[in-house]
């Protein structure tokens, strides 16, 4: 697959996370989502603890700082993988 037809597919599954509604993922699922989509359109180069005695704050940049290790490709078909997953689950 190439990286132009991973895009597409990525901004696809982005689209579609809209339409699922947010109150039936559960939120380890929607911060193993945020880490993944910050993965995959920043990359590692850009972590940055901005306030760390925010407690939400503090449990997105561990969610992103888990899936440091994946590639951006990686993350983006994870993130794919997931939102095409919930919108089976869905019916969407």
């Amino acid at each position: 697959m190439s990286n132009k037809d991973l895009d597409t597919l990525f901004d696809e599954a982005f689209n579609n996370a809209q339409l699922i509604p947010q109150e039936s993922v559960p939120q380890n699922v929607q911060l193993v989502l945020y880490g993944l989509y910050k993965q995959a359109t920043s990359g590692t180069s850009n972590i940055q603890v901005q306030n760390p005695q925010d407690l939400i704050n503090a449990f997105k940049l561990n969610a992103w700082i888990q899936v440091k290790h994946l590639t951006i490709e990686e993350a983006k078909q994870n993130y794919i993988d997931i939102i095409n997953e919930l919108m089976r689950e869905r019916n969407l």
